[in-house]
């Protein structure tokens, strides 16, 4: 993939551009937010192209092998193609405070340090050394089980899918999936169209919900409905490593 001295700034701006207060709400509402377009359609098209060169990843899941749906993803090996490490480095100050509120009302530690440098150091501490920004590929009639993405006990508590190809013409069907327990109530869910370039930020694990005794946590899972024609990329961002 052609590098671009420019690019990293580029990709910080964009990711400043975004409107965070009124995310944070959305965050707070549905648990999850769709963000402004992050790349442009020939970063989309470079990234997507990776998952061709088996080399530049640590690891291959064929989701079918391992009853997690039907597909497959790929984990990057270090180094991290240059606009993955930006958008990971840029995005997580911007999330920090939002985990960090999560976390107050919550009653719960926020471990997490000012920067991802330095959060990344504690997750490797720990055991947790295995980088996890992955990269899937949805054919026709592949999905994705609900779960969640924790690798350890070290856990950021979100983050973000940008979606790599345009949905209703590259393909149909392969919604973004959340589902939440609510507390004391029927599961809720939330059917995203993930278009090329925007991302969708949501909840790793749960998130705090008001209940009679100020705040619970209400548990979320993600997947991908059904795709029904051609094929889905999408780059995901999680700011904890693997143990």
């Amino acid at each position: 993939m052609t590098t671009s001295a420019h690019r990293p700034t580029h990709l910080g701006e964009r990711v400043e551009a975004a409107d965070w207060p009124a995310l944070a709400a959305e965050l707070d509402t549905h648990g999850c937010a769709l963000t402004p377009q992050l790349l442009t359609a020939d970063e989309c098209r470079d990234i997507a192209a990776l998952y061709a060169d088996p080399a530049r990843f640590r690891s291959t899941v064929d989701m079918a092998r391992h009853r997690f749906g039907a597909g497959q993803y790929r984990y990057f090996a270090r180094p991290l193609p240059d606009p993955v490490q930006e958008l990971r480095r840029a995005c997580y100050p911007r999330l920090l405070p939002i985990a960090r509120d999560w976390a107050h009302r919550l009653g719960r530690p926020a471990p997490w340090p000012d920067t991802l440098d330095e959060w990344l150091e504690m997750c490797h501490r720990a055991g947790q050394t295995r980088p996890t920004p992955i990269l899937l590929r949805y054919g026709k009639d592949d999905w994705n089980a609900l779960h969640r993405d924790l690798y350890g006990d070290l856990v950021f508590p979100l983050q973000i899918v940008i979606g790599l190809d345009e949905p209703g013409t590259d393909y149909t069907g392969g919604e973004f999936l959340l589902v939440e327990q609510r507390v004391r109530a029927q599961s809720r869910g939330t059917a995203t169209v993930l278009r090329r370039g925007h991302g969708l930020i949501f909840t790793t694990r749960d998130r705090p919900v008001p209940s009679a005794r100020g705040w619970s946590a209400s548990a979320v899972r993600h997947g991908v409905s059904v795709v029904r024609s051609g094929t889905r990329h999408t780059l995901g961002l999680v700011f904890h490593d693997a143990a």
